[in-house]
């Protein structure tokens, strides 16, 4: 791949020094935990005001495990420097829908904190705000809904398509997490130290340097429309979607943020993928293969079983209160197929004169090579089996 990005706008100079600017001006107020975080949020700033010159939207979400992590503060720093933000901690889907499609020119660019109150487990159905967050991730996905009163109701379709940045605790349900650039906020260190921020005194700063990257954005969208920027090697799929318009920008502004955004984005997408467990159903094929059936061709449903609730950071064995049974394994192993297209099913094993259920790893082959990441560089060695289990079979 290589590592020179030229453009021919006029504004490349200018540009490169704006996001500096912005950058420096997160780097005052927010502890980001890595430099890639710094570089995709201030690209994602620049792209809200250019949303009118891409086909999807990366949504940003800081995530953190534990409150005080800086979250809320960066959201807030975001704030000042995009487009017409509207904060939406409580905001209904019906409210959403019909800010997205009000007034030409005053599309908002929406800001929600807290979000794990909105999906979080103690959350309740929030399909609606789901479905509008994944629907606006792509320019021309309008949301459908039924208005008026009884039987003079119509269909009327909602515009749905907007930048969206998120903040809360945990994580975010898988639909929104792809379409996301991930930044996993952590609490500031003791000498990690940050400028306070006081709205009076610095949110017309931000709003001087968001008026500039209107005006910049202004110059540059006729080049950045329809724009193909190349992709880091190994960036496919769902991670190019989400950072084709951060790239485009990075290169619209020059100097040397096109070799910076690529870096980022190699960092932030591997690093996503190192914290992406997949669903349970890949959790749980992905640690029968490393380490319940490394080295073995069956096992009883016992043994598969016992090893399973071993495994150290593993759901199985506190699974809604209780350990995963031979019924719930069942349920979910049924849901993938061998390789002559039948459920995954258990079966009998023999050993001497006694025959026991079990599972065979050429039943799981098949599941194995289509849904896992692939297996670790050193294969792990099987767990000891437990004094007078049957694993010893």
């Amino acid at each position: 791949m290589t590592t020179e990005h030229t453009t021919t706008t006029p504004a490349d100079h200018d540009g490169a020094a704006l996001l500096n600017e912005v950058e420096a001006f997160h780097r005052r107020f927010n502890v980001f935990p890595t430099e890639a975080a710094y570089v995709a949020v201030t690209l994602w700033d620049a792209h809200a005001h250019l949303l009118d010159s891409f086909e999807s939207t990366p949504r940003l979400a800081f995530l953190s495990p534990e409150p005080g992590s800086g979250k809320s503060r960066a959201l807030e720093i975001v704030e000042t420097l995009v487009p017409h933000p509207m904060a939406a901690v409580d905001a209904s889907a019906a409210a959403l829908f019909r800010a997205v499609s009000g007034v030409e020119g005053q599309r908002p660019t929406i800001l929600f904190d807290e979000i794990d109150t909105i999906f979080g487990p103690k959350a309740g159905d929030n399909e609606q705000l789901r479905g509008f967050v994944n629907a606006g991730h792509r320019r021309g996905k309008p949301m459908y809904r039924c208005v008026g009163d009884g039987a003079n109701q119509t269909v009327q379709a909602f515009p749905s398509w907007s930048a969206v940045a998120v903040a809360g605790l945990g994580s975010l349900p898988d639909t929104i997490l792809t379409r996301s650039v991930i930044i996993r906020m952590r609490r500031k260190a003791r000498n990690e130290k940050v400028e306070p921020f006081r709205v009076r005194l610095h949110e017309a700063e931000g709003h001087k340097l968001r008026d500039r990257l209107a005006r910049w954005a202004e110059q540059v969208q006729k080049h950045i429309a329809g724009a193909w920027p190349e992709m880091p090697d190994g960036v496919t799929d769902r991670p190019a979607d989400v950072w084709e318009p951060l790239l485009a920008v990075a290169d619209a502004a020059g100097g040397d943020w096109p070799t910076r955004a690529r870096t980022a984005c190699v960092d932030l997408v591997n690093a996503s993928k190192a914290n992406d467990k997949g669903s349970i159903g890949v959790r749980l094929l992905t640690d029968l293969r490393d380490q319940v059936f490394s080295g073995i061709d069956r096992l009883p449903t016992v043994a598969v079983l016992d090893r399973l609730h071993r495994l150290d950071e593993s759901p199985w064995a506190d699974m809604a209160g209780r350990p995963l049974d031979s019924r719930g394994l069942a349920k979910m192993l049924r849901e993938y197929m061998t390789v002559d297209n039948s459920p995954v099913a258990a079966r009998n094993i023999k050993s001497g004169t006694s025959v026991m259920k079990g599972y065979y790893a050429a039943d799981l082959h098949d599941a194995w090579q289509r849904y896992c990441p692939p297996p670790p560089e050193s294969p792990l060695l099987p767990l000891l089996p437990l004094p007078g289990s049957s694993e010893a079979l």
